[in-house]
């Protein structure tokens, strides 16, 4: 996934990345995401003069931790991916955007833009951060840790307000 800065630049070159990356070394560690798909790539890298402008999106099948119950969860993630590049120390024509634009401008230094980092960088912000195996999932029993979407346990889960506890006695027969 690399771009010759100047070339696609200079000729208004178009090009379409279209990869599929392994991207499991990412998730090395982290408990909460159990199995990865390879990460599907495809993006339109567009050169105009003084930048260069990537846009498309990214797709990938994950399997996570239910943040409830535990359960495994099948997800397929699908990211807009949209990034505007320009080589360090150029400046981008100000009386065709404005400041907050140019702003958003990433710097790249030497003459090749790889475009892995970015991508990757755009999975680990998108990564679903509390996923649900359902939208009713009743979670883990708190005492017991009885999965309560598959049995009702029998704990005593009724909250007690710390302040009023020492009343809870007096009313006792």
């Amino acid at each position: 996934m690399l771009i010759h800065m100047q070339e696609t630049m200079s000729k208004g070159l178009r090009t379409t990345v279209s990869e599929q990356l392994d991207v499991s070394g990412l998730f090395k560690g982290r408990q909460d995401v159990y199995r990865t798909g390879p990460l599907h790539v495809s993006i339109q890298v567009t050169g105009h003069e003084g930048f260069i402008e990537a846009d498309g999106e990214l797709a990938i099948d994950l399997e996570q931790s239910c943040s409830r119950c535990l359960e495994p969860v099948r997800n397929h993630v699908v990211i807009p991916f949209s990034e505007v590049f320009k080589p360090a120390g150029s400046d981008v024509a100000s009386d065709e955007y404005t400041e907050d634009e140019i702003s958003d401008f990433v710097e790249v230094e030497g003459e090749k833009l790889d475009l892995k980092p970015f991508v990757e960088e755009a999975l680990e912000l998108s990564i679903p951060y509390a996923p649900l195996c359902d939208d009713q999932c009743k979670g883990l029993c708190p005492s017991c840790g009885q999965n309560l979407n598959e049995h009702k346990c029998s704990c005593d889960t009724r909250k007690i307000d710390v302040r009023f506890a020492a009343l809870k006695d007096l009313f006792k027969e």
